[in-house]
């Protein structure tokens, strides 16, 4: 009987990647002034990875490949253009420290540096009130 690893692989690329995605989604726009920059590389990586997932005959391999593929090229779209709404919305914070945040913080008034995800959970939504409560606490 032979093992099949594909499921596992497939997976285990898709949990990292969503992960680390995520993570570095949050952390790229955070930090990166230029934001074409790293979205370059996660399109270059992104189609990089579904070319490898053809050529390579290791089924397990090539779902991983192709997964994390599709993974990097979702996360190009999130850097350059999702990611910089929320931060004009004000559902991701705000660095002060960019230039290109600053600018943000500056022209949109509901951008804000207090990171909504960074608090205690309380069993139900936050109101609106208190969540307004929080962004001027910050201030």
């Amino acid at each position: 009987m032979e093992i099949n690893l594909v499921g596992f692989a497939a997976a285990l690329a898709t949990f990292l990647g969503i992960w680390w995605g995520h993570v570095s989604v949050r952390k790229i726009e955070r930090e990166v002034v230029h934001l074409w920059k790293p979205t370059v590389i996660a399109l270059v990586l992104g189609l990089g990875m579904w070319v490898a997932s053809t050529l390579t005959s290791n089924m397990p391999l090539s779902a991983a490949a192709g997964i994390l593929g599709v993974t990097l090229l979702w996360d190009a779209l999130e850097i350059s253009v999702r990611q910089p709404k929320r931060v004009k919305k004000g559902e991701a914070p705000a660095n002060p420290n960019n230039p290109r945040h600053a600018k943000i913080l500056a022209e949109y008034p509901a951008a804000t540096t207090v990171d909504l995800l960074d608090r205690d959970p309380i069993g139900r939504q936050y109101t609106v009130d208190e969540i307004a409560a929080m962004k001027e606490g910050a201030k």
